[in-house]
């Protein structure tokens, strides 16, 4: 168990204050510049329609070539939210997590 929290911790990205991401740090550097503005795109956007995150984390549960999984999680003042995607390709699996808690905080 100790063994598994020190990996998560040396494995999370954290961008700012308020935005994380967990199992990220073994993407290549070019990947990884992409993958941190569209997240940060996302936030900006949440941000824009008058939403105070606290905190915005994409978990990379695996990278499996065929398929990405990732867990998505938005707290709030008010609330969390969470969402799950899996996807072939990295990016439309972001894209998918994060319109769902978009759409989520929206309702």
């Amino acid at each position: 168990m100790y063994i598994r929290i020190l990996s998560l911790l040396f494995s999370m990205i954290e961008l700012g204050g308020n935005i994380k991401l967990i199992g990220f740090s073994q993407l290549e550097p070019g990947m990884l510049v992409v993958v941190k503005k569209l997240v940060g795109n996302y936030a900006r956007k949440l941000s824009d329609n008058q939403i105070n995150i606290k905190e915005l984390s994409l978990n990379m549960k695996s990278n499996d070539p065929k398929k990405v999984e990732l867990e998505g999680k938005l707290i709030t003042d008010s609330s969390e939210f969470t969402s799950m995607a899996a996807e072939s390709n990295l990016f439309f699996a972001m894209d998918k997590a994060l319109s769902s808690l978009a759409t989520k905080i929206q309702k």
